[in-house]
């Protein structure tokens, strides 16, 4: 088993286990998960063997069983399953436990945090990782008031990415410090929060929010088809 492999069962052991658990139901909302995987994560790893392959980044032979698909060792298709997968389970728990509230937010700051976003992505076409996740961040400021507007005006949405964060610090952190990802100087701008390049924390806002708002539309889809 490769480092990046045991990284995986990390992630996705626990939910796992607890998917059966009675108050969550988890497993009752895996059809909803899949159809968000199937849109997003297919982008995301079309997108991530094009960068690729154009040497954005690569991945440490030392630390992957070597198994590739597109281009990509199989372990990092892998990630675009375990991740979104254990992290809407979070979502999960936290709606369960945590009382929801409604956050009144008018939509024309969703649409200046997006043109903000586009506007800073300008000055950064020449990097592209940096470029592209701006985009992407400022992506999902733009479609979630038009694909599922409750969810952004849901308090617990936002403490569910706020505490998104602290796993994400602790497999990023072991990613790019052993390192498994190692990233083309001229992909991104050279700044780290400890050896987590900032670009990731973008990344994963507009990957994990993504996920979020499919998963969303779709459960509500298929729960008023019931």
């Amino acid at each position: 088993m490769s480092l990046y492999g045991w990284l995986h069962i990390g992630i996705i052991l626990f939910p796992l286990i607890l998917s059966f658990e009675r108050k969550i139901t988890y497993y009752k909302k895996l059809p909803a998960l899949a159809l968000s995987l199937l849109i997003v994560s297919t982008v995301f790893i079309i997108w991530d063997a094009i960068a690729t392959a154009r040497g954005d980044w690569s991945f440490n032979e030392e630390h992957i069983l070597g198994f590739t698909l597109l281009g990509l060792p199989i372990e990092e298709i892998l990630f675009f399953v375990t991740v979104p997968y254990s992290c809407l389970f979070m979502y999960e728990t936290i709606k369960l436990y945590i009382p929801e509230k409604t956050i009144s937010v008018r939509p024309v700051w969703y649409y200046t945090a997006s043109t903000l976003l586009l506007g800073v992505a300008l000055f950064f076409t020449d990097q592209y990782y940096t470029w592209t996740v701006l985009l992407f961040a400022a992506g999902f400021f733009l479609l979630a008031p038009l694909l599922h507007p409750v969810l952004i005006q849901s308090r617990n949405f936002y403490i569910f990415m706020a505490f998104s964060y602290l796993p994400f610090l602790v497999v990023n952190y072991i990613l790019t410090s052993v390192p498994v990802v190692l990233y083309g100087s001229q992909a991104i701008g050279g700044g780290r929060f400890l050896t987590i390049p900032y670009e990731d924390f973008f990344y994963s806002f507009a990957m994990i929010g993504f996920w979020t708002l499919f998963y969303e539309y779709f459960r509500i889809k298929l729960a008023h088809r019931k």
